[in-house]
């Protein structure tokens, strides 16, 4: 059963910078699914912020964070990043790592992924 750790909760202001970090377990397998990351304010719907696949290594982003965030793994630490930049009030959420065991994570579709963290509070003044 796969299981997801967030870390990187913090306070930044506008315009500065944080990372956020998922250790992924059973990462053997989990390393075939797509793991992502998804984001959820307070009265919003959850939205897709950034996946990769690691077998290929290709990472897919939500709008909104385009050019901003960046979508990594470390396959010996076992852990996928995201390094967050250009930080914006509106990106004041919290921030939940995913992993879908199916063929359209690509999507950022919150419904189509299996396994979740608990949650990692980002918030930008």
């Amino acid at each position: 059963h796969v299981q997801l750790v967030e870390s990187g909760e913090g306070s930044v202001q506008a315009g500065g910078s944080l990372r956020l970090a998922c250790a992924v377990s059973e990462y053997t397998t989990a390393r075939d699914y797509y793991l992502g990351w998804f984001r959820q304010a307070p009265g919003n719907e959850r939205e897709g912020v950034a996946v990769i696949y690691p077998p290929k290594g290709t990472s897919y982003y939500g709008d909104s964070v385009k050019g901003r965030f960046t979508i990594s793994q470390d396959d010996a630490m076992a852990t996928i990043y995201l390094q967050m930049d250009a930080l914006k009030p509106e990106d004041t959420a919290m921030y939940y790592c995913a992993a879908d065991r199916g063929n359209f994570g690509f999507q950022l579709r919150a419904r189509t992924f299996n396994y979740w963290g608990q949650g990692t509070q980002v918030t930008v003044s």
